[in-house]
């Protein structure tokens, strides 16, 4: 997950109101519970020690009206009576109101509430060509249509020489189309970059599709029972709903099943030569210190997700003891939860983020907190090695 659009973030120094609130209930009553949730946050906030202008601030946000239908939450995020970023929220979240108040924002809750959604293009298939629609957690859109050869398509019963020629040309016809709508399904993968494809009509339409996408495409392609072609029939189904959405969360597991096991593959080699992963609280920390960590693994309800760390204004000033900011060039560190302080560090490296879900696997990396590392010790230590002296 690139979180690259949360540096606004760390442009300025704390403290951060944060808040995470539930938004979806909409009725005629809307506005004046809207009200009260605001003055409940402002109030929690105060208690935290909130100046005055930020309490303002996030309260006028909370209280903006109108809203967008269908809302599902707000992450409201705000310092020195601004706020900065207001995210929409594809979830709801799990508390009805989430308030903090502390030196750096806090963003584990949006590796879940604002995860990116898988982008689905789907194919709606039969013996003439293919509707072409492409599904993300902005709604669903046309993105074209292929239209084959109509002529012939369809199959007689008769044994007669010249019947069976016919025939012959009617599987022409569908194999013709079918390759069509294979390579339009392609290129429209690329043009989109789509993470996943549905084919849906007829067994026999969507499996000759299926075994003509290119060799690089066709893993990113699933088969649906669901969903017609047809003049007036219904795209938007509930059976077909449902088999996109197990399509996507079955390709979130799997890529967060790599990355997994990407983890332990590096966490095996052992030994701090060849350290090419790390996990727990002091090794991520000296590895934040140091800009190397390329991918960071947060289960946030891991025990040392929670752990407090000491952190100053820049992203590589932490520590997991106060006294050690002294020598880091920060005066007056602040504590900060240790999985906020990573992600601070992980987004303004470049690095990406994975929210490990207890799910897949219940034990890695141990603690909840891990990272895969750029320039392992091992090859800095051949580049020093090769280097003219």
């Amino acid at each position: 997950m690139q979180l690259a659009f949360l540096t606004t973030l760390f442009d300025r120094p704390g403290p951060w109101a944060s808040v995470y609130l539930d938004t979806s209930g909409f009725d005629e009553s809307a506005r004046e519970r809207r009200e009260l949730q605001a003055r409940e946050v402002c109030r929690e906030l105060r208690a935290q020690g909130c100046d005055p202008a930020t309490e303002r601030a996030v309260h006028d946000a909370l209280t903006d009206w109108p809203r967008p239908p269908g809302e599902a939450g707000r992450a409201v995020f705000a310092a020195h009576g601004e706020v900065v970023l207001d995210p929409p929220l594809t979830r709801r979240p799990v508390a009805p109101a989430d308030v903090t108040w502390a030196a750096l924002p806090r963003l584990s809750p949006l590796l879940d509430l604002a995860a990116q959604e898988p982008v689905c293009l789907v194919a709606y298939i039969d013996r003439t060509g293919a509707d072409l629609e492409l599904r993300s957690p902005l709604g669903g859109r046309p993105a074209g249509h292929v239209q084959g050869r109509d002529w012939p398509i369809h199959r007689t019963g008769s044994a007669d020489w010249s019947e069976r020629h016919f025939q012959l040309s009617v599987d022409n016809t569908w194999e013709e189309n079918a390759e069509r709508i294979a390579e339009a399904l392609a290129e429209c993968e690329e043009e989109t970059g789509a993470d996943l494809i549905v084919l849906t009509g007829d067994v026999r339409e969507r499996h000759s599709v299926h075994e003509r996408l290119p060799a690089e495409v066709r893993p990113l392609a699933v088969e649906s029972e669901h969903g017609s072609r047809a003049p007036g029939a219904d795209k938007s189904v509930r059976l077909l709903d449902e088999d996109v959405e197990a399509a996507r969360q079955e390709h979130l597991r799997r890529l967060a099943e790599e990355e997994l096991d990407r983890f332990r593959s590096a966490r095996s080699t052992g030994g701090a030569a060849g350290q090419a992963a790390a996990e727990g609280v002091p090794a991520l920390v000296e590895a934040a210190r140091e800009h190397r960590i390329a991918e960071l693994l947060i289960r946030p309800e891991g025990p040392d997700a929670h752990r407090q760390v000491w952190v100053g204004a820049e992203p590589d000033q932490i520590a997991v003891r106060r006294s050690d900011t002294h020598y880091l060039g920060e005066r007056e560190p602040l504590p900060a939860r240790a999985d906020d302080a990573l992600l601070r560090s992980a987004i303004m490296t470049g690095a990406e983020v994975l929210r490990v879900r207890p799910e897949i696997d219940d034990d890695v990396p141990v603690g909840g907190l891990g990272a895969l590392l750029r320039w392992p010790y091992a090859e800095k230590e051949r580049e020093r090695e090769a280097a003219p002296a």
